[in-house]
């Protein structure tokens, strides 16, 4: 897929963006904004335009970190642990940004029967723009972080000493295990769109498989089902605060082996 499948909705992806880098802010400006880029987070369609929902404005350096591709050759020490110290402060971002997404995706079914009972949408429309905008910022964060550890591992681990090159392994492993537990807890945020009969990237309704408005399939929930066929919502809000715990257990090990990688490298 190329830019030029969401050029038409630039301007005004741009403009929603506050035409600055949804990762790291920079300022494109409004004027001449040529140093942002678009890119696609999360489930995009194989065919056809991608949803503005899907589109998210970055930067030339950061689109640099997601697209280019990683180098073998081994860098000094400082660098190393310059981007290691990077990765952990990403991922530590991203588990708030994501405990964040989770909080305003369990409020949509309360959110959502307030809107039936009171006749009024403004406080619904506020929520479910919340949740476009967090989705994408989180799904981006964790792009980030994946090309960030893609490069780590790329390196010749021959050209370090064996206890350095321990000590990243094993940052790696555990930078990966938190990602996993990252990606499942916005999984599972997203199912809860499902369980309302929305679409779990643009939250338009769902009226069969495919979302009409911007192609996503819909994901299957049987899993989250009562013995009432309904999504059982308790259940599912439980399951996400679990994994984030997880994750709160996690980055406690990832620090631990930062810090031991710290320390083989300041003797190396």
């Amino acid at each position: 897929m190329t830019s030029r499948d969401w050029r038409a909705d630039r301007d005004a992806v741009l403009d929603r963006d506050g035409f600055s880098c949804r990762h790291c802010g920079t300022d494109g400006g409004d004027d001449d904004p040529a140093a942002l880029r678009l890119v696609p987070v999360g489930d995009v369609p194989l065919e056809g335009d991608v949803h503005e929902s899907a589109l998210v404005t970055v930067c030339d350096e950061c689109f640099a970190t997601l697209e280019s591709s990683p180098s073998a050759d081994p860098i000094a020490s400082d660098e190393l642990f310059r981007r290691v110290r990077a990765t952990t402060g990403v991922q530590g971002e991203t588990i708030s940004d994501i405990a964040s997404f989770a909080s305003i995706a369990t409020s949509l079914p309360a959110t959502l029967e307030s809107a039936v009972d009171d006749g009024t949408d403004a406080e619904l429309d506020d929520s479910i723009s919340e949740y476009r905008r967090s989705r994408r910022d989180v799904l981006l964060a964790l792009a980030v972080v994946d090309a960030r550890l893609e490069r780590l591992a790329a390196l010749d681990g021959g050209a370090y000493d064996p206890e350095i090159r321990t000590a990243l392994e094993g940052f790696s492993d555990a930078a990966a295990d938190l990602q996993s537990t990252l990606r499942e807890v916005v999984a599972l945020s997203e199912t809860v769109a499902i369980g309302l009969e929305r679409c779990h990237g643009c939250f338009g309704a769902l009226e069969g498989e495919t979302c009409e408005t911007c192609g996503l399939e819909a994901r299957e929930t049987a899993e989250w089902e009562g013995d009432d066929g309904a999504l059982a919502f308790e259940r599912l809000f439980a399951t996400i605060n679990d994994r984030l715990q997880g994750a709160s257990e996690t980055t406690e090990t990832l620090t631990d082996r930062t810090t031991t990688l710290a320390r083989r490298l300041t003797a190396a």
